[in-house]
């Protein structure tokens, strides 16, 4: 049967689309959430971060299935499981219930969204067609990140927070009874040696999640306490384990030779440090905007959205940037933005106007963020074989997710910290979740510091056109 592949792209993007809009139509519903079910304020970042932790952990193994058994046969497996697990988080009842439930849903995000990229690949021919559908597959993407708080608000006002999950599964139920009729079932790199890298994953994820667990029970138990020592050294020894199986496995998840390109391992770094900066700032101004200067949750997404506009603008301008001056030129601008942005935003008190203290701080960041990720995903694979182009692009993409949970359990202890202090000290409660606030946006900006000192050291690459639709697609 003969099938469009603009119709298959379509399919294809959806998907993708409602992964991105899960990062994002969340955290409106956050204050929700946490007085519903009883979470703490430094246990409610698990439902942001249980989900891109799996996510960011499991993506490179999804990768790998999809070219084993299929990407076809993967991405249904993972819509599926990815719409069960969006019934199952809406249907919870107590933190660790939601919890289990955002972590199975960012599993089944690491396995539709390679599958749904190697489908993509395949439908469409190198050059012009291929990096059209690569520009349609990011933007609109972007577009779920940016619509997702409105979405989220929407939702969250006028049904109840339980429905930024629900939402999810009759999308997912429509995508199943499409992808038969649109999405063709393509297999390929079969003289690839066949075996899952299961250990790999399972350690490295595993090694992660002990080290934010270890950082999020530093604030209640103290740095000290065998408690979170011993997640800590339980963390590295993971991590450690996991490097030694990478370098002996037949199929890695990861090929340790990809890191000898300097140019792949500053944008790795580069990316990570990235994806905390932006779900910390997320996370902390979506708390803020509700609890201390009294949003509802759509009113705080709309003030989102300049946010993500000035980010699509960013992209564009990235891209044409970076083909007359180079990826390290356009990074380090975008990592000067994002310092400015964040900066602005920690001076932002409980009765300033939004238009002159927190609206000249979200535009900056919006720009800054896609003015690192466009250059540094384009740098990432400059140097490695064209062959082993995906498997740069996934780990970076890789380091990304994961930077941003690490950087998201950091920011968080530290603001909770900073407000329990205050608190204690007889100051207001609103007031104390400014400082709180305040102090997490200073640290989220020393992470903009390290990644401007980190650009310093990025090579300077004049892309091609494919790189060019590769990285938007990517960022």
């Amino acid at each position: 049967m003969r099938r469009s592949p603009w119709a298959t792209l379509a399919v294809l993007a959806l998907a993708q689309f409602i992964v991105v809009l899960d990062v994002t139509i969340v955290n409106v519903a956050l204050p929700d959430i946490q007085a519903d079910l009883g979470f703490s304020a430094d246990s409610l970042q698990w439902v942001i971060s249980a989900y891109t932790l799996l996510f960011g952990g499991f993506l490179l193994l999804g990768g790998r299935m999809a070219d084993l058994l299929g990407p076809r046969r993967v991405f249904v497996a993972g819509l599926l499981l990815f719409g069960v697990t969006s019934l199952i988080g809406g249907l919870a009842t107590s933190p660790g219930f939601l919890i289990g439930a955002r972590a199975v849903q960012g599993l089944g995000g690491a396995l539709l969204s390679p599958a749904a990229l190697a489908i993509l690949t395949m439908t469409f021919a190198h050059g012009r067609e291929r990096n059209i559908a690569m520009g349609v597959w990011g933007g609109l993407a972007g577009l779920g990140g940016t619509l997702g708080v409105v979405a989220g608000g929407v939702l969250v006002d006028q049904l109840s927070w339980q429905w930024v999950f629900f939402v999810n599964v009759p999308i997912v139920l429509a995508l199943v009874a499409l992808i038969p009729v649109f999405v063709p079932d393509t297999r390929h790199n079969q003289d690839r040696p066949r075996g899952f890298d299961t250990a790999g994953a399972v350690l490295g994820t595993g090694g992660l999640l002990a080290i934010v667990y270890a950082v999020v029970r530093a604030e209640p138990k103290g740095w000290g306490s065998a408690e979170v020592l011993g997640f800590l050294v339980g963390g590295v020894v993971l991590l450690a384990a996991f490097v030694l199986v990478e370098a002996r496995s037949k199929a890695p998840l990861v090929p340790l030779r990809l890191f000898r390109s300097r140019a792949l391992s500053v944008s790795s770094v580069s990316l990570a440090l990235n994806g905390a900066g932006f779900l910390s700032m997320f996370f902390l101004t979506a708390i803020y905007l509700q609890q201390v200067r009294g949003d509802s949750a759509l009113e705080a997404g709309v003030h989102f959205l300049p946010m993500g506009f000035a980010a699509i603008i960013g992209a564009v301008a990235a891209s044409q940037l970076v083909q007359r001056v180079g990826t390290r030129t356009v990074q380090l601008a975008g990592s000067v933005l994002s310092l400015v942005g964040l900066f602005l935003l920690s001076r932002a008190d409980a009765g300033g106007a939004y238009a002159s203290e927190l609206l000249p701080g979200l535009i900056l960041f919006g720009v800054g963020i896609i003015g690192v990720g466009v250059p540094a995903q384009i740098a990432a694979v400059s140097e490695v074989e064209h062959h082993e182009a995906g498997a740069a692009s996934g780990a970076v993409t890789t380091m990304y997710q994961v930077g941003g949970a690490l950087g998201l359990a950091v920011v968080t202890t530290l603001s909770v910290t900073r407000t329990t202090d205050a608190l204690t000290q007889g100051i207001a409660q609103q007031q104390a979740l400014v400082e709180g606030f305040q102090r997490g946006m200073l640290i989220a900006a020393l992470f903009a510091v390290a990644n401007v000192v980190v650009t310093m050291v990025t090579p300077q690459i004049q892309p091609t056109a494919e790189q060019l639709a590769e990285a938007a697609a990517a960022a």
